[in-house]
């Protein structure tokens, strides 16, 4: 079976449970069509690049996944009419990194905060 990251932006006025339940949702067609999920990440409230959807900020998750094509194709097709999420992409990746992603050792490395730091530094 094929590896794919996939990652979603969530409104910006959800509670984190309700990030959790679509991050759920995800992983419970993934695991419907036999695949098996590796990997979810929850990023955090972020700003956006562009307003969407009169959002300004999104909340953002990843999930690292083996699973077949027709779970994707489930998977895209419900993120393209959940009024919940703004924007998704699935890339297929030739393996699935192990340990956190780039983004969290990012804010790990920053001790939870983002953009720069004091000194302009990042």
């Amino acid at each position: 079976m094929p590896f794919y990251e996939h990652v979603f932006i969530a409104r910006q006025d959800l509670s984190q449970s309700q990030v959790d339940a679509l991050a759920e949702t995800v992983t419970n067609v993934i695991t419907e069509y036999k695949g098996k999920v590796e990997k979810t990440e929850t990023w955090g409230l972020k700003q956006l690049a562009y307003k969407i959807q009169k959002n300004r900020k999104g909340h953002y998750v990843m999930l690292s996944a083996e699973a077949p094509g027709e779970a994707v194709a489930e998977i895209e097709r419900q993120a393209a009419i959940n009024e919940d999420i703004l924007r998704w992409l699935t890339i297929k990746v030739d393996e699935l990194e192990k340990g956190p992603s780039v983004m969290m050792r990012k804010q790990e490395r920053r001790g939870g905060r983002g953009g720069r730091d004091r000194d302009g530094e990042e």
